[in-house]
Order: C-alpha cells, then sequence, then structure tokens
C-alpha cells in the first residue's frame, strides 16, 4: 500500500466516521436546532474529506480542482443554508428543548410583525452577567 492510498483510505473513513456522528447527532439531540447544528458540522466537514479522499485517489489536478470547488461550495453554502432553516423553524414556533437556559431572540422578535429588533447595550450586559452565572 503506497503513501497515497494510505492518505486516501484515512480521508475517507475519517469522512464516513463524521458523517456516522451527524447521524448519531440526528438520532441523540432533543431538539430540531441543536440537531441542525450537529449535523451541519459534521457532515460539511466528514463530506469534504470524502471529496479530499477521492481527489487523492485520482491523482489528476483536473479532479483535484474540482474538489476544491466543491469543498468551498460546501464549507460555504450548507453552514448559511442551515442557518436560514434554523431561523425560519424559530419564526414559526418550533419548540426549543425544555432545558434551553437562554432564549436570546425571544425578546427581540415580534410575533406578530415578524420583525426583529436590535439588542440595547444593557439588555446585552444582562445577557452576559447570565451566562456567565450560568457557568459557575
Amino acid at each position: 500500500m503506497g503513501v497515497f492510498e494510505l492518505i486516501e483510505h484515512t480521508l475517507i473513513l475519517a469522512g464516513a466516521g463524521l458523517i456516522l456522528l451527524a447521524a448519531i447527532g440526528i438520532l441523540r439531540m432533543p431538539d430540531l436546532l441543536i440537531r441542525m447544528h450537529a449535523t451541519t458540522k459534521a457532515a460539511t466537514l466528514g463530506s469534504a474529506l470524502m471529496v479530499a479522499g477521492v481527489a487523492v485517489h485520482f491523482e489528476s489536478v483536473q479532479v483535484g480542482t474540482r474538489a476544491l470547488a466543491v469543498i468551498v461550495f460546501l464549507l460555504i453554502t450548507a453552514p448559511v443554508a442551515a442557518h436560514m432553516l434554523a431561523r425560519a423553524a424559530y419564526f414559526l414556533g418550533v419548540p426549543l428543548w425544555r432545558h434551553t437556559a437562554i432564549d436570546e431572540l425571544g425578546s427581540h422578535y415580534d410575533r406578530e410583525t415578524h420583525e426583529l429588533t436590535a439588542a440595547e447595550e444593557e439588555e446585552l450586559a444582562e445577557i452576559e452577567a447570565a451566562l456567565i452565572e450560568q457557568d459557575r
């Protein structure tokens, strides 16, 4: 087994492992927003590693360039898409997990007009203080 085959197998197995972690995250996490967080990060990196493994397998500049373009596209679009879906789910009223400590958008989102208002400095200080107190 050559060096390139070892790198290829390592990348593909690492990518498959991360995709498996994303699938487990879907099953184990308690609410939609946390599931999306776990899934997006692990599946995006897992897919990128698998595409990199395929690029190493073919040992071609053309395939490597296309693989790099696919990886950049994945790293840009997947988190943005997940953010937009999570935001839409929040605005539609998908319930949060019962142990969610702070709903940062709750006081800034008007459910009747569907508008967000900017946070004031005092409110930001209160949120920071609550987070610090929670960590203790």
